[in-house]
């Protein structure tokens, strides 16, 4: 219809435009020739009536084929939205999936490396158990069951101080040395020089170039070992017959801090000899710890092993070792009786219920230092300035698993 409107309305102006004026009317030629223009332009409207109802029928063809197209887009888009939705979940499926996997597989590495910790764990000890095994391979097995006997040797104004005979060795000479510090040792040619002032030959008097402290000196293989006074936890190596200092160590494991026993007021560090060698005692951490053997090689003075013991230090007046087993002696606000109620066996070779009654005999005072020989199997002990034997009686220790 627009289209129609707009050719008549091109009429009109061609009419307009080219009607000649009335004068012209009534000639035929000239009507003759507007006849034909008009229908050239009859057939031209014509045609353009023609296209444009071909175009709107194309383009509601188009509209048509739009309108299709958009609906199958829709649907598509549907269908895609479901599809995606779909993936997703089975995304998150699979996701929830890994997870639980990964946390299998975390779980059976836990357990794989809790197990290979296990195993390392056992594989230690049990490498140390052989190793203390071996450090402890002496033929020795002997286990105390009573103190027989007790004899005074000598008699001293000094409530401190140790005595004893080289515990590496058969060499007949007894030390002899003075106080809780000191650097004098006096050295006898034998017990009865010692036992007897008057004998000749005379003691022969060594000045050390440092002083002990304490009561825990040994003597071993030539070698006085002592606690260097003014120092933590330093040990010192002296060679009595060249008298010369041959090497010193610090002793680890918080050694020197408190007292070894609570009865025995100088001694900070306790060294003691047996059958397996040397060894030494001290207090561990806190007021009232537990006791710490800790096993030393004399020639390098280097430590061995270590041991915390269940021994505490309060109500401890000394200990001694005896084949590989620490004794400690203990007594009620350092008077007697004087008993052994602790006693570690790094070896587990003796049970409690194996131990009898262990007594000292009764002395009004508790020990200075008790020392053990595993020369001749007896203790050496200061009390209250006397100087003391204790004979033991021992049996076989239960034989290792």
């Amino acid at each position: 219809m627009v289209a129609l409107w707009g050719a008549s309305a091109l009429l009109v102006l061609f009419l307009a435009a080219f009607l000649p004026p009335p004068q012209y009317a009534q000639d035929p030629a000239m009507v003759h020739y507007i006849y034909q223009r008009f229908q050239v332009l009859e057939q031209g409207l014509e045609k353009c009536t023609q296209a444009t109802r071909a175009y709107i029928q194309d383009f509601r063809e188009f509209s048509k084929n739009i309108s299709v197209m958009l609906g199958r887009c829709q649907t598509y888009t549907s269908e895609y939205k479901s599809a995606v939705n779909n993936l997703a979940l089975r995304v998150e499926r699979a996701q929830r999936e890994i997870d639980y996997l990964e946390y299998l597989r975390e779980s059976d590495i836990c357990v794989e490396t809790e197990d290979k910790t296990l195993a390392e764990k056992l594989l230690q000890e049990a490498e140390e158990e052989k190793k203390i095994r071996t450090l402890l391979n002496a033929s020795c097995d002997n286990m105390l069951t009573s103190i027989k006997s007790l004899k005074i040797v000598k008699k001293t104004i000094d409530t401190d101080g140790s005595w004893m005979k080289d515990a590496g060795s058969d060499s007949p000479k007894v030390y002899f040395l003075i106080g809780s510090r000191n650097n004098t040792v006096w050295e006898f040619a034998n017990m009865r020089a010692f036992m007897e002032d008057s004998t000749k030959p005379p003691p022969r008097k060594l000045n050390l170039p440092l002083s002990w402290q304490g009561s825990g000196q040994v003597i071993y293989r030539g070698f006085l070992f002592f606690h260097n006074q003014g120092t933590l936890n330093e040990i010192i190596k002296y060679n009595l017959q060249k008298r010369t200092i041959e090497d010193r160590m610090l002793l680890p494991g918080g050694a020197g801090r408190a007292l070894v026993y609570q009865h025995s007021p100088f001694t900070y560090i306790d060294l003691a000899v047996d059958e397996h060698g040397l060894w030494a005692i001290h207090s561990g951490p806190g007021i009232q710890g537990h006791l710490v053997l800790t096993k030393i090689e004399p020639g390098t003075l280097g430590v061995e092993h270590s041991w915390d013991t269940p021994c505490r230090s309060q109500d401890a007046e000394a200990s001694f070792l005896m084949c590989g087993v620490l004794y400690v002696v203990y007594s009620s606000g350092g008077q007697g009786p004087h008993r052994i109620t602790c006693v570690y066996d790094p070896l587990d070779t003796i049970r409690e219920e194996t131990l009898s009654n262990l007594f000292f005999p009764r002395r009004p005072r508790s020990h200075s230092m008790i020392h053990y020989n595993p020369r001749d199997k007896q203790l050496y002990a200061w009390n209250e300035g006397n100087q003391i034997l204790y004979r033991l009686q021992t049996k076989r220790k239960l034989p290792l698993e």
